[in-house]
């Protein structure tokens, strides 16, 4: 589901304190931490919802976004829960890729409406919670580009 985008945030792993102001106020060890833990979150979330409780509803920018299929940047900021800590270890990154890995396997069986709330896309059922987290991990995988550029 999101093999390609796990193996490439593994091979960054020895670059986590790369920086560049011009780019991002964060190292390349922020981008990946906090896109592990926002996949883990989802995949938790998802895992543990009540697919009677989701109701689908228009949302404007959700349309938007998902249409364009990118974020942009610098115009959202991240709940507290999946913020970074100051320091970032690499082996706090292998636990946490770990952990993703086996919560994406977990997402296969679930039913269609297994849902996750978003503080702006609003509930995003199953197809779409995965479609945010592939769109979120490339947007945070586009920044590292950018800053060991």
């Amino acid at each position: 589901m999101l093999e390609k985008e796990l193996k490439l945030i593994e091979s960054y792993f020895d670059i986590i304190e790369a920086k560049n102001n011009k780019i991002s106020k964060a190292n390349v060890g922020w981008h990946l931490d906090h896109t592990l833990k926002v996949i883990n979150t989802v995949c938790k979330t998802l895992v543990n919802s009540d697919p009677k409780e989701y109701k689908y509803s228009f949302n404007r920018l959700r349309l938007i976004v998902f249409t364009l299929g990118f974020f942009p940047r610098g115009k959202a900021k991240s709940p507290k829960r999946v913020l970074p800590p100051e320091v970032i270890y690499i082996e706090e990154l292998q636990k946490q890729l770990s952990e993703v890995t086996e919560n994406v396997k977990n997402l296969e069986g679930l039913t269609k409406n297994k849902h996750f709330h978003h503080p702006l896309f609003k509930q995003l059922n199953k197809k779409k919670a995965i479609r945010f987290m592939k769109m979120h991990t490339n947007h945070h995988l586009k920044i590292v580009k950018d800053i060991i550029k």
